[in-house]
């Protein structure tokens, strides 16, 4: 029998959108089984009513944190105290970590270390630290599906214009072009020692293995740069040679070529 990959989910409800969850649980689903979902957060706060309200759909377990000392995030605490926890008395083989603070980062280290993945959700306002530290972060506004976004739209029939609204989350960030994505050199580090990590002797490497040890040593989603696959990235960015190969495609930095 194949081991399903067990993973607890732990949701900064003070700190991250209620309507996001679907999304979430849907990409952790990917990775194995949910055994246990968490929501953290003062629940006699009219705050987190849109939370309260799909705790029993998504089978939700409800933590409650009093806000003792004002201006204090008690709910962080809890969570990381309760993660420890979770580490030692259950036998899990993975974290996802709901929220955008970066109070977070030496938590996912700290679970990694003891061999376990950790998968990260937050907004694009999200510290690189933690982000950086996560086996896999994606960024809530990536996942937020085109027909969602179309219908808040509608349903919001006076939206405030841009200087007065601030940035506006709820929108999915345009996609990189060739000339922002070239300009990151740690991603264009990153793609290229990939390609020559999974390279075979005329310099061809299988997009699958390069997208298998970009995630073994990076937190890394194309989607956070627009595009729904790596074979996306990869095109756009413009500095790789590609092709088709049997049924899959490979990929080949043309300097190794020469």
């Amino acid at each position: 029998m194949t081991h399903e990959h067990r993973i607890a989910l732990l949701i900064d409800a003070d700190n991250s959108p209620a309507d996001m969850i679907d999304e979430v649980l849907d990409e952790l689903a990917k990775e194995g089984v949910i055994n246990i979902r968490r929501a953290y957060g003062d629940w006699k706060s009219s705050h987190l009513n849109s939370w309260a309200a799909l705790l029993h759909d998504f089978a939700i377990q409800p933590m409650q944190q009093f806000a003792y000392t004002k201006g204090k995030n008690a709910t962080d605490a809890s969570m990381i105290i309760d993660a420890m926890d979770l580490l030692y008395t259950k036998q899990l083989d993975g974290f996802g970590i709901m929220s955008s603070d970066s109070d977070f980062t030496p938590l996912v280290m700290r679970l990694r270390a003891n061999g376990l993945k950790v998968f990260g959700f937050g907004g694009q306002k999200t510290p690189k630290p933690f982000v950086n530290a996560c086996s896999k972060f994606l960024y809530l506004e990536n996942l937020r599906r085109p027909e969602d976004t179309a219908m808040q739209v509608a349903a919001e029939p006076a939206p405030l214009p841009a200087a007065a609204n601030g940035n506006d989350e709820s929108k999915p960030p345009a996609r990189a072009d060739a000339k922002i994505l070239r300009g990151d050199t740690r991603l264009v580090s990153l793609l290229r020692k990939a390609v020559e990590a999974a390279a075979d002797d005329e310099g061809w490497a299988g997009m699958g293995a390069v997208g298998q040890h970009i995630s073994k040593q990076a937190s890394f989603d194309s989607r956070n740069y627009g595009y729904a696959k790596l074979s996306g990235l990869f095109q756009a960015i413009g500095l790789f040679e590609i092709r088709t190969h049997g049924k899959s495609l490979q990929i080949r930095d043309p300097r190794a070529a020469h």
